[in-house]
């Protein structure tokens, strides 16, 4: 028996370097540590996370926008294509069936148009999985379609993540228009008193012009903060996939923030993620796909059909004495294809080196997001509690200077810079509860939890 012009033990020398191609193993997770450095506890990670933040509201948009967000959409959609390049994969492993109906006849001046034979056929074409190649493409595409679900997920975690944050920004924008607000009506009030004064002759007309300047500037930050809520309560309402026209129920405050949650393992991390899943499992498609490149030096075995019958009239298509069949066997080895075969076996080899190193950088950031979420916990506490004691002294600065400026014994300049000192502390304390805020989504996503 011979294989096209190889002998059979060239054949099977042939098939024993082309076995099944091993999947690359990266050393992130064999290197991983048996706990996380900054103060990671072992633990249930939390499904529902948004949940913890006990915030009604907040709990009906993020549902919403997992169901109809467009980017959940796109996921989806694009899960429905890899699962149908599976199949059709999968169809390449299986017979190929096809009928046929046709005639031959003669034209003539007596006999025009007139049929001479009918044939009736049932055709069936297969290449034989004789080396496994069809079946490694197959198992690529399905190695795909998983990491596609993966995707999906990974999808929804981000909007998920995404609707809490936004959420987050919005009303940390409200609670700054409405501080900015309370100050211009303050210096409204101061100048009303410093015109007075003004008038009497009491204070210099310098005063005046010093109140309106930062009259004005606070009006400016107040259209600023504005401008902000505005764009972004639009930006809340794409992520629900609703017309951005700015109208959005909200809390009225940040909700209080939770404890931190359970982290659990480094090496549970990078197999609940579903970025460094879907990034194995795309390494595992590249591996075979070298696998069934490697193949395709190998001999391939088709075979081919054919039953019907041929008859002179449409009734003795149906008798049994006008059946007629054949089979036919094809088994080709590839010999010169101007290295075609040894390209693509080069190229599928750089494809899995790609794969490798992508799957690395995603669990390194993995790993990266969490140990920075845990690590800077700490220090955006400090910082809260900080800029809330500044604001709370500013504050209380702020009200004595007023009355020692309308006693006559403090200048109004010490009252204006009080004021702005008031106004910087406050500020930076609310946004440093939505980076807090903040920052427990980011853990939360870089755990990996929800939508198992």
């Amino acid at each position: 028996m011979r294989f096209g012009f190889l002998s059979l033990p060239v054949a099977i020398t042939l098939l024993s370097s082309c076995v099944s191609t091993p999947k690359p193993v990266s050393d992130i997770a064999s290197n991983a540590p048996p706990q996380f450095a900054a103060s990671g506890q072992p633990g249930t990670i939390d499904t529902r996370w948004w949940d913890s933040f006990n915030d009604a509201r907040l709990t009906v948009l993020v549902d919403e926008g997992v169901l109809e967000s467009p980017a959940v959409g796109q996921a989806l959609a694009r899960l429905e294509q890899v699962r149908a390049q599976a199949r059709i994969s999968r169809a390449d492993l299986l017979p190929q069936v096809g009928a046929g109906l046709g005639g031959t006849g003669r034209g003539g001046a007596g006999n025009a148009g007139i049929a001479d034979t009918l044939d009736l056929s049932v055709n069936v074409s297969w290449e034989v999985d004789l080396w496994g190649r069809l079946s490694s493409l197959n198992a690529a595409d399905r190695a795909d379609y998983l990491a596609s679900a993966a995707n999906l997920r990974a999808a929804r975690q981000a909007v998920a993540a995404q609707t809490t944050r936004t959420y987050f920004a919005v009303i940390e924008a409200e609670q700054q228009i409405a501080l900015s607000s309370r100050v211009l009506e303050t210096y409204g009030e101061l100048t009303r008193q410093l015109n007075l004064r003004v008038e009497a002759g009491v204070s210099p007309l310098s005063s005046k012009t010093l109140v309106i300047t930062d009259q004005q500037t606070a009006r400016g930050g107040l259209e600023a903060r504005q401008e902000d809520y505005k764009r972004l309560v639009r930006q809340l309402e794409i992520i629900l996939r609703d017309y951005p026209d700015g109208k959005i129920d909200l809390a009225e405050a940040l909700p209080a923030l939770p404890p931190v949650p359970a982290t659990g393992l480094p090496s549970e991390l990078l197999a609940r993620r579903p970025d460094v899943a879907a990034a194995d499992l795309q390494l595992q498609a590249a591996g075979y796909r070298l696998d069934a490149a490697k193949r395709s030096f190998l001999p391939s075995l088709s075979l081919s059909g054919a039953a019907g019958s041929s008859a002179g009239s449409f009734a003795n298509l149906f008798d049994s004495s006008f059946f007629i069949w054949s089979i036919a066997g094809q088994l080709l080895q590839p010999i010169f294809q101007g290295g075609r075969l040894r390209a693509q076996v080069d190229q599928r080899e750089g494809e899995q080196d790609e794969a490798l190193e992508r799957y690395a950088e995603i669990a390194l950031q993995a790993l990266f997001e969490v140990e920075t979420a845990l690590a800077i916990d700490s220090n955006l506490a400090a910082r809260e509690a900080a800029f809330l004691a500044a604001a709370e002294a500013a504050e209380q600065s702020l009200d004595i200077s007023t009355k020692r400026y309308q006693a006559g014994i403090e200048p109004f300049f010490n009252v204006l810079e009080t004021q702005q000192r008031a106004l910087n502390a406050r500020s930076a304390y609310l946004s440093t509860r939505r980076d807090r805020l903040f920052n427990r989504v980011d853990l939360h996503l870089a755990l990996g939890g929800g939508f198992e």
